[in-house]
């Protein structure tokens, strides 16, 4: 039963028109004070004085719609009584809560909402409150009067009567069917004025309670940012975790083969594991510090630096790495050296995954203005498809790798390239531009 009535309550017909009508009546404690400049001259004509009461009391409405609270419960009376989808209005950002990690093209959009928001948006909501109040006021009258015809006019109740005069030519309807056809006329009339009221407030909601020219433009911006820094975390999460189980899934089954044979080698991966797992923890840690917007998080991002350490990990799971470092690579710091450290770790964990054996090569050459990156494995007869590792493990991937890496370089404005080097290699190269101190 709650079921059948509830369309009569959320964006019906006839909740627009209560809506419209209680609007009327919201406005009606203004109206004394609106009278006061009237009653203050009373030597005026009556007409005067009553043009000057409704244009004060236009004014006081005006002046009521330019609360940014009024805005509010207006958009949200608005989605519930008329059923049209507005947004919340956006709050713009202060210069003590603007978010720290936005994007630098956030901040552009942002300014551009600041600087092109136009005069005539304050006085969208005056407007509509105007156009409410007006609508509210006519439609209530008029529905009002055409209700009571309606009632009135089949038992000639109070002996009323209604006639249509048009230049001179009148009709009267006399007691029986034309007064009933009179006043199902005023019903239907009613019910149709319901409809327009509604039918303009809808029309009207979202030109003078949608969003502005400005608040589209800090929407986007929001967008932007909220999507620049889930794909960040998204990366994050991927490369830190996605290398540590792949080295853990390996060092378990090195452990698992040489348990008995090799007590101490198994300790070893054993250990290994621990230190992998350690430093994954640590970044999962520094990603759920930044989802939860902490001002500090609890461990840094891994770096260029964080490098010997990497390829420690991969030694102990069993891998051969030879590593080629030319130039003071450890003075790069910042986004590129974030960068290279991530592009280095998901080749080393491509070439665990889906290697055929045999050394990976690490090439990182730092230059005065750029820092370049190469990682080559044996794919094995078969080929690959993006690196080497266990020819005999086999490890679903989800096909983001190299496609986040290559977002990562091109967002630098740098290069890679990742195929087949030779019949049985697989090669991944970056380069990024950097400025090395002197």
């Amino acid at each position: 039963m709650t079921r059948g009535f509830r369309p009569l309550l959320r964006g019906s017909t006839y909740a627009g028109a209560l809506f419209a009508y209680c609007g009327a009546l919201v406005s009606l404690p203004l109206l004394p004070f609106a009278a006061l400049p009237a009653l203050a001259w009373p030597s005026a004509p009556e007409g005067v004085r009553i043009v000057l009461t409704v244009l004060v009391w236009a004014v006081l409405i005006g002046v009521l719609g330019l609360a940014r609270t009024t805005r509010r419960v207006l958009i949200a009376c608005a989605r519930r009584m008329l059923g049209v989808p507005l947004p919340d209005p956006v709050a713009e950002p202060t210069r003590s809560t603007a978010p720290a990690r936005s994007t630098a093209a956030s901040a552009r959009s942002m300014a551009s909402a600041r600087s092109t928001a136009p005069g005539s948006d304050r006085l969208r909501t005056p407007l509509w409150l105007l156009a409410h109040v007006a609508l509210g006021w006519a439609g209530a009258q008029s529905a009002v009067l055409l209700v009571c015809a309606g009632l009135l006019l089949p038992g000639g109740w109070a002996g009323a009567e209604a006639g249509v005069s048009v230049r001179g030519w009148s009709l009267r309807p006399e007691h029986g069917w034309q007064s009933w056809a009179a006043a199902l006329g005023c019903l239907l009339l009613a019910a149709m004025l319901c409809l327009a009221v509604t039918g303009a407030l809808r029309w009207l909601a979202p030109r003078l309670l949608g969003p502005s020219s400005a608040e589209r433009l800090a929407l986007a911006a929001e967008r932007e940012r909220a999507l620049a820094e889930r794909n960040r975390l998204a990366h994050e999460l991927h490369d830190s975790i996605g290398h540590t189980l792949t080295a853990a899934t390996i060092q378990a089954a090195v452990a698992g083969e040489v348990l008995g044979a090799d007590p101490e080698a198994a300790r070893a991966a054993l250990r290994s594991i621990e230190e992998s797992t350690r430093a994954a923890l640590e970044d999962l840690d520094y990603v759920l510090g930044m989802l939860r917007e902490e001002q500090t998080a609890t461990a840094p991002p891994r770096s260029l630096a964080d490098l010997p350490e990497l390829l420690d990990r991969l030694r102990h799971a069993g891998a051969v790495v030879e590593p080629e470092l030319a130039g003071d690579f450890t003075r790069v710091r910042g986004t590129p050296a974030r960068a290279a450290y991530r592009i280095l770790q998901e080749g080393l964990t491509n070439a665990l995954r889906h290697g055929a054996g045999g050394p990976i090569r690490v090439t990182v050459t730092a230059t005065p203005d750029a820092l370049r990156l190469s990682v080559v494995n044996r794919t094995g007869s078969g080929g690959g498809s993006g690196g080497g590792g266990s020819a005999t493990t086999a490890f679903p991937t989800s096909g983001h790798g190299l496609p986040g890496l290559t977002e990562r370089v091109r967002l630098l404005h740098g290069e890679i390239t990742a195929g087949p080097d030779g019949p049985d290699h697989w090669r991944l190269t970056a380069r990024l531009p950097v400025r090395v101190p002197a």
